[in-house]
């Protein structure tokens, strides 16, 4: 079943990005997944919540996909370069209605 990744990312040093985005994104690829949007143009429409910079919706064949993703030891200095130069938050979603 489909899930998606979910995040916020506000870069508090710019460092990091150009070093970042390939290599990410060739190990995405490489677990099934693909960049939906990767983008500063959004709008909060509801609820409260600071700023952020960059919202980025990723789609992965399933959930194993994407955990399999975020735990793989090519991503890990990735990962950390991004945790040491933005505020981040991510969820992983599965793509099922619950409520249907």
């Amino acid at each position: 079943m489909t899930a998606y990744s979910v995040l916020e990312v506000t870069p508090t040093d710019d460092a990091w990005i150009p070093g970042y985005l390939g290599p990410a994104g060739d190990i995405i690829a490489g677990h099934g997944g693909k960049y939906l949007a990767r983008t500063a143009s959004h709008e909060r429409l509801e609820g409260e919540g600071g700023e952020v910079a960059l919202r980025i919706i990723l789609e992965w064949p399933n959930m194993d996909a994407a955990k399999a993703f975020m735990n793989d030891p090519n991503y890990a200095p990735l990962l950390a370069s991004r945790h040491a130069g933005s505020i981040s938050h991510h969820v992983i979603i599965d793509g099922v209605d619950d409520l249907a």
